[in-house]
């Protein structure tokens, strides 16, 4: 399981956490427009951060963590594993 946050763009204001059991399969989804209407609608495709969770229940109860953070708090989280801000895309695939 894998916590993961995506942004449209680093400008943007908004984030998306969430949990997924397929990485790789929920960022493509993401990346080609197959996502959820929220996700085509905002243009989010750019994976930021992700973590791995050994059961559903530990990655559901980071998530909801992590959902109720300030964007602020969300940018330090990510530029601790990832300062130059890269999207991770060819870094899990």
């Amino acid at each position: 399981m894998a916590t993961f946050i995506s942004f449209p763009t680093l400008s943007e204001m908004y984030s998306i956490s969430s949990v997924t059991s397929d990485l790789i399969k929920r960022i493509w989804d993401h990346k080609t427009g197959n996502g959820s209407v929220f996700m085509s609608k905002y243009n989010v495709k750019y994976l930021m951060y992700f973590e791995e969770h050994p059961n559903i229940e530990t990655a559901i109860q980071r998530e909801k963590q992590i959902k109720n953070w300030r964007r602020e708090w969300k940018l330090n989280l990510i530029k601790q594993q990832n300062p130059s801000l890269k999207d991770l895309w060819d870094e899990i695939t």
